[in-house]
């Protein structure tokens, strides 16, 4: 079914970049509307954006749409304090997905983090596990949740650490085997193509893709 309409907060990130470019590219969506703080530099009569503060705006100022992407996400060094990053990477995600579905939205497409997890002891990790949990809570017919492990890709913003571990973890991929493939570093385009294909896919419930099945996934994405 094509003549959809998609709503995608975090287009300036790099998995939110790639994705955007992938819906603009393609005709399965007949409105692309980019939630974002400041204006961006976007052409293109599908492609609409949408200035907000994220702190106050409401349902009424989100449009119908049938899919959400939340590509939302920052690191405790960027956000520069636990408060910060957790308005970023929990309440915000959730706002947009509860917002939406009042709207009538009826599928939610986040991407999380490998090793989320609402119990771990790792800051990071516990926020990103919270985030899910909280929106299994808002009843999307259909709610798929990406866990990449460490992201390739040419980022806008400077992430020396995440520079490090991309080439630390290039060098070691090889040799991960069996489970130890879901460490494995991942194409920011690969997990943008895959969120696209099973948002194609019709899914019903909720539906959690790690790095090796992001992959798999993305090699289904076709141009149209």
């Amino acid at each position: 079914m094509k003549n959809k309409t998609a709503l995608i907060a975090g287009a300036t990130g790099l998995i939110g970049n790639e994705l955007l470019q992938i819906l603009r590219e393609g005709t399965y969506y007949q409105k692309i509307y980019v939630l974002t703080r400041r204006e961006l530099n976007l052409s293109g009569a599908r492609v609409a954006q949408l200035l907000l503060n994220y702190d106050t705006f409401t349902s009424a100022d989100l449009p119908e749409v049938d899919d959400v992407y939340c590509c939302l996400g920052t690191t405790m060094k960027n956000a520069g304090s636990k408060e910060a990053f957790r308005k970023v990477d929990y309440e915000f995600p959730l706002k947009i997905a509860k917002l939406s579905r009042t709207n009538g939205a009826k599928q939610y497409i986040l991407v999380s983090s490998m090793g989320a997890d609402k119990n771990s002891s790792i800051f990071y990790n516990q926020v990103k596990g919270e985030t899910e949990n909280a929106l299994l809570a808002v009843a999307y017919p259909a709610l798929h949740i990406f866990r990449p492990s460490i992201l390739l890709g040419d980022r806008k913003e400077n992430r020396t650490g995440e520079k490090v571990a991309q080439q630390v973890m290039k060098g070691v991929a090889p040799l991960l085997k069996g489970k130890l493939k879901n460490y494995r570093p991942v194409e920011g385009q690969a997990v943008a193509k895959a969120m696209f294909v099973a948002a194609q896919q019709n899914l019903q419930g909720p539906h959690l893709f790690e790095s090796e099945q992001i992959k798999v996934l993305a090699k289904e994405y076709q141009t149209e």
